[in-house]
């Protein structure tokens, strides 16, 4: 059976269109760095899945990849720290 990509599709293009959204005006703005992270996951048993981690990424400097990943570490934490005083 062959693997769904469509969710690694639906994901890229929301990122897509909220970039355009915030930046699309913006002659000076390019796309640089580009990080995905997939999980895989494999049933192993009746509700049991075994969790695989995957990333590809286009940066040359395994520092800068680290150094984004803990940026968007911190987007995260920020959001949740917004939706709990909300």
């Amino acid at each position: 059976m062959a693997i769904d990509q469509a969710i690694i599709g639906q994901v890229v293009t929301g990122q897509m269109e909220a970039i355009e959204r915030d930046h699309g005006d913006d002659e000076d703005v390019q796309i640089g760095a580009v990080i995905t992270v997939v999980e895989v996951l494999k049933k192993v048993g009746e509700d049991e899945y075994a969790s695989n981690v995957r990333i590809r990424h286009n940066v040359a400097d395994p520092y800068r990849v680290l150094g984004l990943i803990r940026a968007a570490e911190q987007n995260i934490i920020q959001g949740f720290n917004q939706a709990q005083s909300e």
